[in-house]
């Protein structure tokens, strides 16, 4: 195991960031050669709507496990997070356009009215509005800026985003269906774990 763990740190060491950018958007690549040539489906827009926020869904998990990785596993793929944490929001965005333009075909008052009528849209638009402020301030410029302490708290928006995310995701369904089940555990096992850390924090003495 322990062999294992120092190959793919050593491996990621040499792999750069942009790298992973390009790696996260293949998915998209994909998705929309399926769309153009007719591979999703009798309803390829929903197809596509739902594809590209599962894709988003997927990368938020990814991002809240790199720090348990890393303390209970020892795999460093820290360097990456930020990328992930990017990525997952530009495929959440290119989830809303989709649902803007091809779903609701810009219908703004039907869309305006859908928001506030329909809990499971309103919580998406809410995990999207939330998500805003951390993917503009996802960069050296703003952490100088910020400070790290300060960029930290607003950071930890994404416990819940990820929540809401899970939530929207559970509701989208029409019936109860194991995947979506899954994630939303796998969410709050990630923020159990969090809380546990903070927990453990203020209690331990100060050295």
């Amino acid at each position: 195991m322990n062999a294992l763990v120092h190959t793919i740190n050593s491996f990621a060491r040499k792999v750069p960031t942009w790298a992973i950018y390009i790696l996260l958007t293949l998915p998209a690549a994909f998705l929309v050669f399926q769309l153009v040539s007719g591979g999703l489906g009798v309803d390829p827009a929903k197809r596509f709507e739902h594809e590209t926020g599962e894709l988003s869904l997927k990368l938020i998990i990814l991002g809240l496990a790199i720090t348990p990785l890393r303390k209970y596993l020892k795999l460093n793929v820290l360097k990456f997070r930020r990328a992930v944490g990017v990525m997952s929001f530009v495929y959440v965005a290119v989830h809303l356009c989709a649902w803007v333009l091809i779903d609701m075909n810009l219908r703004w008052a039907q869309m305006y009215g859908d928001i506030w009528k329909r809990p499971y849209i309103t919580i998406g638009m809410v995990a999207f509005v939330l998500m805003v402020p951390l993917a503009v301030t996802s960069n050296n410029v703003s952490l100088r800026k910020m400070g790290a302490s300060a960029w930290r708290k607003l950071h930890k928006l994404v416990y819940p985003i990820a929540v809401l995310g899970g939530v929207h995701y559970i509701m989208v369904q029409k019936v109860w269906e194991t995947e979506p089940m899954v994630y939303l555990a796998v969410i709050l096992a990630l923020l159990a774990t969090r809380i546990k850390w903070a927990s453990r924090g203020r209690t331990a003495p100060s050295v």
